[in-house]
């Protein structure tokens, strides 16, 4: 059962203390993490089998599979199931190719031409999360617009299963997608192989992929202590779902337990405009969430939850912009005139059948977004996410004698006299 807040008797001070999440106050998380970074650049490859052996329970002959395994292993999956993973793979490719525009030539005055050109990241890492669940999908989220972007080098890593392989299903992303070689390394430590590199993986220039707050705090400090970059912190999932009178308290708690079976720390949050409601949604996640086969998983992350009841929409949608959500959805007829206030948020589902399990999978859009309510400062990922802009510009004769004594006169009053000269010395020749 969700507890309830009242949002007109909030203070900001509970609104800030409701809004958090995903923190280490006493910084255990970042201790063991850094502990694990040390010893991955320490000790390499042996570091990630003995971490193997600790936390996925797995003796590891080998930290990787290749092309004969990885088919061997997708022939298992049948096809209904290959054909389901096919739809999401061209929906999510479709959606995304359309992301790639080549920009123009700007004259910024005659005879300066300025222009942007896009160049791929050429090593790219992904993050494939194991754990409670294995999240084939994320591979296409992720392979997918690195593909499309053209990066030279996809390296991948995953937990190992019990078996020391992967599932079928993940293999048979990895056929899609072209990637003959999956690394078999989980948690922070995949993360600290990728950023220093070790015998067998090689060193990347960005790191992507979501996982727990482990894998989000070693992205985070890999970050600030080496040359690679990150798409974003991307921790335990979360939704944030707004309902009025309009809703189907069924869909909604279907919607709430979607993200709760993720893992216990994830959260659920809901709005709604009327007592009613989040009563009727109470009744529905205790039916729903009783024949969840990840039941004590889900109860946990409900526990973590909570409902806010607001006075109409407009005073939902102000909520979640504090919030700032992952996923957000508007369980309400009259989405379109909200749309345009939403301001924080990593993915928005939109009206009574647009579930998020949808975006989950395959209705194109990436699943790998802001969490935390880092929503407020970053997006989601995207083709864009793999690619650098890089800026041209070429001068004519008649551009430097337009643009030259700008230039001279800014760079004097800064004292920069070279700065001065490089134009100087090319307009007198």
């Amino acid at each position: 059962m969700l507890k309830t807040f009242e949002y007109a008797k909030l203070t900001a001070a509970d609104l800030q203390q409701i809004t958090k999440r995903n923190t280490d106050p006493a910084n255990t998380i970042q201790d063991t993490v850094l502990d694990i970074i040390q010893e991955v650049r320490q000790k390499g490859d042996q570091a990630l089998i003995n971490y193997a052996k600790q936390f996925d329970k797995v003796e590891l002959e080998k930290l990787y599979l290749e092309t004969d395994e990885i088919d061997a292993l997708a022939s298992t999956i049948n096809r209904d199931q290959q054909r389901a993973l096919e739809i999401a793979f061209q929906n999510i490719h479709k959606f995304h190719s359309s992301q790639v525009k080549r920009e123009r030539v700007v004259e910024t005055m005659p005879g300066v031409k300025c222009w942007r050109e896009i160049r791929p990241i050429e090593k790219v890492g992904l993050y494939i999360p194991g754990g409670s669940a294995v999240l084939p999908s994320t591979l296409l989220m992720l392979g997918i617009p690195a593909r499309i972007a053209g990066c030279k080098e996809i390296v991948v890593c995953s937990p190992p299963q019990k078996s020391g392989k992967i599932n079928g299903f993940v293999a048979y992303c990895l056929r899609l997608l072209k990637i003959e070689r999956i690394y078999l390394v989980g948690g922070a430590q995949a993360v600290a192989a990728m950023a220093f590199g070790t015998e067998t993986i090689p060193q990347v220039d960005k790191i992507f992929g979501p996982g727990n707050q482990f894998v989000t705090k070693a992205k985070s400090i890999v970050q600030g202590i080496s040359n690679v970059s990150i798409d974003m912190p991307a921790g335990p999932s979360e939704v944030l779902v707004i309902a009025d009178e309009t809703a189907n308290p069924a869909f909604i708690a279907a919607d709430l337990l979607a993200q709760a079976e993720h893992g216990a720390d994830s959260q659920a949050v809901l709005v709604a405009t009327s007592k009613s409601i989040i009563a009727e949604v109470n009744l529905e996640l205790e039916k729903q969430l009783a024949v969840l086969p990840r039941f004590e998983l889900a109860s946990k992350a409900i526990e973590n939850s909570y409902a806010i009841l607001v006075q109409d929409l407009q005073q939902a949608i102000l909520f979640s912009n504090q919030y700032a959500p992952e996923h957000l959805i508007l369980e309400t007829d009259q989405w379109e005139p909200f749309v345009r206030f939403i301001l924080n948020a990593g993915s928005v589902f939109l009206g009574h059948l647009t579930p998020e399990s949808a975006g989950d999978y395959a209705s194109g859009t990436n699943h790998t977004l802001p969490t935390s309510g880092y929503a407020r400062s970053y997006s989601g990922v995207s083709v864009d996410s793999f690619v650098k802009k890089v800026t041209f510009q070429h001068i004519s004769s008649e551009g430097l004698i337009n643009i030259g004594s700008t230039v001279e006169i800014l760079a004097e009053l800064e004292g920069l006299q070279a700065h001065k000269n490089a134009v100087t010395i090319r307009k007198e020749k």
